[in-house]
């Protein structure tokens, strides 16, 4: 067992671990909790029942939280020409072709999301075995594939305004960052419903009976808080609708 520090272990007597809290409960109670010196992220921790060994019930997909993350992401994108300067005017932080590419085999991934044109799809698809698993890789499904050079501004500015990409990982767990210790309480609230709706929108249909199994938010470095999952489900929907 990990040992931890006396300001979490003074954190975790805040945590009832046999309750499952109510969301407004549980942001009250994570910003408590979120102990360290800087300014932490609060994450949101889904266990689904799904079967990730099956390509028909992998969950993926976007969201735009209406807060953001609390940082504004550095994006990259894989464009030429007239496309390219499209890219740079609408705020890309790095973008290019063959040159970024080289600079990722090598071991470069100074950024947090990507975009591609389609036509560079063939250079960057070898670059699969990396951005994959780092959950960097341009995907027509999360709409990071472009095909018109006039739509990336549109994709720069969500992606900056507060969208992030959700994927479950090999245990069919998903891990999301709704925002950052020094959000209110009720900008955590918001990010929390709109993430949990997004993602129970994504539900795959080979997916059978309960989809969410468990929900924790939780500071980088404090203890976790469980939700009620179906009081989560439920107020996430009426927010949204």
């Amino acid at each position: 067992m990990p040992k931890h520090g006396k300001k979490y272990l003074e954190a975790l007597k805040l945590v009832d671990v046999t309750r499952r809290y109510s969301p407004k409960e549980a942001v009250e109670l994570v910003k408590k909790v979120a102990h360290a010196s800087f300014d932490e992220s609060i994450d949101l921790h889904i266990k689904l029942n799904i079967d990730p060994r099956h390509a028909d019930q992998n969950v993926r997909g976007t969201v735009t939280l209406p807060h953001g993350t609390g940082r504004t992401p550095r994006v990259l994108v894989f464009a030429v020409g007239e496309a390219a300067r499209i890219a740079e005017e609408a705020g890309a932080d790095y973008v290019g072709s063959d040159d970024l590419i080289r600079q990722i085999e090598g071991g470069w991934l100074e950024f947090d999301a990507a975009i591609a044109m389609a036509d560079q799809m063939g250079k960057v698809g070898p670059l699969g075995r990396i951005l994959g698993r780092r959950g960097l890789m341009p995907n027509p499904r999360t709409g990071t594939v472009v095909r018109n050079p006039e739509d990336l501004p549109a994709v720069i500015r969500e992606i900056k305004g507060g969208r992030v990409e959700f994927r479950n990982d090999r245990t069919g767990n998903i891990h999301l960052q709704i925002g950052r210790k020094s959000f209110t309480e009720q900008q955590l609230l918001e990010n929390l419903y709109v993430a949990v709706d997004a993602i129970a929108r994504a539900r795959p249909q080979a997916v059978k009976g309960q989809f969410f199994q468990a929900m924790t938010i939780a500071p980088t470095m404090g203890p976790g808080i469980p939700l009620d999952v179906a009081t989560t489900v439920e107020e996430a929907r009426q927010f949204v609708t």
